[in-house]
């Protein structure tokens, strides 16, 4: 089968020659930039040209090519471009305005970490205050220059599956306009302002994604965008808050990508065992990272309860096994992980999120070698 007929596949649920695996296909299946230098040094691979960036805010890049081809991943990611009109704003080393007008700050050896925005300082919103921010424009020509001509080029030049890499959803984008902490005050305490706001968020999201696809949507295989609506032990709200308030923009959104017959990969970390039902509901195709080390995530009930109806996207322990392990120890964590998501089809198999600097390379190789070695049919 090709990288791409593998991956298709597993979306349908449906049995291949091997498990499908990726790298890079998502903002949230990727790698940091340092383990990428040390990954090009363990496989003593050049250490130019630098590679793409995904998320300065994560430090992230796409995989080179010669490392993806030398650990046979199936898949291959899209990105859009960057406005014209709204540029980031550089304020020093270690801090920048984004396009939204989220201040982020990085602390020493970190992450950037969002600081401030235009919603902050409200101690009562309500939804007349979105009136007066300026919403990004869903049709500023540099969100998608290149876009159509990167997807085209994958495509003739790869047998890959070609994701296009969209927009944070609404939870994700509420939290950094209005902070983590006031955000989540606001779902008990200003409801209409939440609903409000998610909204007008999914009013942009489902623009940019309309304009994206219609440029593009003939050489993308797939979709995904990550909202993260889940902690390590339960979902971050009560079932009937994110049925009542996010839920609908959730099946906006999936929506939006079935009118172009795209599947839908969604990212959400966490237990998401509660939310699934509601997922599948408004037509989610495959999830992501199918976060092991969390609550009610065990891989045989959720292959048992779900497997029909979903594809699993991940599931490689990111919070002991890779960056603490052995490369044995990868190994039985891979077989297993198979074993439990890939009978019958429907399961691509890669990293619980962004592989980070601290995780040896040799447990990458490790992963990789076991799963061609575990998942052939």
């Amino acid at each position: 089968m090709t990288h791409r007929e593998r991956v298709l596949a597993a979306l349908r649920r449906q049995p291949s020659d091997r498990v499908p695996l990726d790298l890079g296909a998502s903002a949230s299946s990727t790698v940091t930039a340092r383990f990428h230098e040390r990954l090009r040094a363990h496989l003593n691979l050049p250490a130019e040209p630098p590679p793409v960036a995904y998320a300065r805010r994560n430090s992230t890049v796409i995989p080179d090519d010669a490392i993806l081809e030398r650990f046979g991943v199936d898949t291959r990611p899209v990105l859009l471009g960057t406005p014209d009109a709204q540029l980031e704003r550089e304020i020093d080393a270690d801090s920048f305005v984004d396009d939204w007008g989220v201040t982020w700050r990085r602390p020493a050896d970190g992450h950037f970490i969002n600081y401030d925005g235009p919603f902050y300082k409200l101690t009562d919103p309500a939804p007349k205050d979105l009136e007066r921010y300026s919403w990004p424009d869903v049709n500023d020509l540099g969100r998608y220059r290149g876009v159509r001509e990167w997807a085209r080029r994958l495509r003739a030049q790869t047998d890959c599956a070609v994701v296009l890499n969209l927009l944070a959803g609404p939870v994700h984008q509420s939290q950094w306009l209005r902070g983590y902490e006031a955000w989540l005050e606001d779902l008990l305490l200003r409801p209409q302002f939440v609903e409000a706001l998610a909204e007008r968020i999914t009013d942009v999201w489902v623009g940019i994604a309309t304009r994206a696809l219609e440029e593009a949507g003939e050489f993308i295989d797939l979709v995904t965008y990550g909202d993260d609506i889940a902690m390590q032990r339960s979902p971050l709200m009560r079932m009937e808050l994110y049925r009542r308030l996010i839920k609908p923009q959730h099946a906006r959104m999936v929506a939006t990508a079935r009118r172009f017959g795209k599947p839908v990969l969604y990212h959400c970390c966490g237990s998401v065992y509660n939310l699934i039902p509601d997922l599948l509901e408004v037509g989610v195709d495959a999830l992501n990272p199918i976060q092991v080390a969390a609550a009610q995530m065990d891989t045989q009930r959720l292959k048992r309860e779900f497997g029909r109806d979903l594809t699993f996207w991940g599931a490689i322990d990111t919070q002991r096994v890779l960056p603490l392990g052995t490369p044995e120890e990868v190994r039985v964590e891979v077989k297993r992980r198979i074993a439990d998501l890939g009978p019958g089809g429907g399961y691509v198999l890669c990293p619980v999120h962004n592989v980070q600097p601290e995780v040896p390379p040799a447990n990458i190789v490790a992963m990789f070698e076991a799963a061609l070695e575990f998942g052939q049919a």
